[in-house]
């Protein structure tokens, strides 16, 4: 018995000591690339950053891909979220043992680990492709279109996580409030819903930070615009595709403004998951 338990006490050190390497050497890419983006972000924050559009290029701003990219992102939420959550509780409470839930969460870890730019290329076939069309050239890529994709890359996230916040409620919530005979409609919406909303949110939350740093949809869909835009039916400017078209420039003016608008989506994410433990740190739910 003690060699099988030295044994188990070398493999337990080994194990922790390489998941700690593990977790430090994450750590250590981690703040590298943070200090990167800081170090030469910071020194192109200025005023003009947030006035002026990228139609002035080197002398012009990030104005317009920040209403853009404000404006795409949240159109996505709002399509994706209602869609989402509704979704992860049909797969939680009507068909958690079921071929057809089965099937379903396995095409939704599928379309979670499925390239951006397939998505993008998807909506661009049955949105761009169709409107340009149907409107005679008019209307081609726009700002729906963005969201549209954005949307897709958004929708498995919320699923999953409402699907698994919901398994997290325990059974007698369910046997307690059932034996009251609440209905099911009502105990899902009412009970269940209230007990996991604070993991949905987060869920929420987190597929808005994913949809903010999206670069390859919108190359196919939203397209980029110099100028001001907030109506979606036209080209519309982001941070990502912004970003993307400046680092392939030569002009180090551009650079820098790339890299000031890499650091806004880097604190916009920061703030974001600074919000989420904020607001549901203090409303955790104990069943015990």
């Amino acid at each position: 018995m003690s060699a099988i338990y030295a044994r188990r006490r070398v493999t337990n050190i080994l194990a922790l000591a390489l998941s700690a390497l593990a977790t430090l050497l994450g750590l250590v890419f981690l703040v590298w690339i943070l200090w990167i983006t800081a170090q030469n972000g910071f020194g192109a924050l200025k005023l003009s950053l947030f006035t002026k559009i990228t139609a002035y290029g080197p002398d012009g701003g990030l104005s317009n891909a920040i209403v853009g990219s404000l404006e795409m992102d949240l159109m996505a939420l709002l399509i994706c979220a209602p869609i989402g959550v509704l979704a992860g509780t049909y797969l939680a409470e009507y068909a958690s043992s079921t071929r057809l839930g089965a099937s379903i969460r396995f095409l939704n870890d599928i379309l979670l680990s499925a390239p951006s730019i397939v998505l993008g290329l998807f909506v661009y076939v049955i949105v761009v492709v169709p409107s340009t069309a149907l409107t005679d050239g008019n209307i081609t890529f726009s700002g729906f279109a963005g969201s549209v994709s954005l949307a897709l890359i958004g929708l498995p996230v919320i699923v999953r996580t409402t699907d698994e916040m919901l398994q997290l409620v325990p059974g007698t919530l369910r046997e307690a409030a059932l034996s009251l005979g609440i209905p099911q409609w009502k105990l899902t919406m009412q009970v269940l819903m209230r007990a996991a909303l604070s993991g949905i949110l987060t869920g929420v939350l987190l597929a808005l930070a994913r949809l903010a740093g999206e670069t390859a949809p919108l190359l196919f869909t939203a397209f980029g615009n110099t100028y001001m835009t907030i109506h979606p039916l036209d080209k519309m400017a982001s941070m990502p595709q912004t970003i993307y078209q400046y680092t392939n420039d030569p002009d180090p003016a551009l650079h820098a403004i790339a890299w000031a608008g890499a650091l806004l989506i880097t604190l916009f994410v920061l703030a974001l998951s600074l919000l989420t433990r904020i607001m549901f740190s203090r409303k955790k739910v104990s069943y015990e």
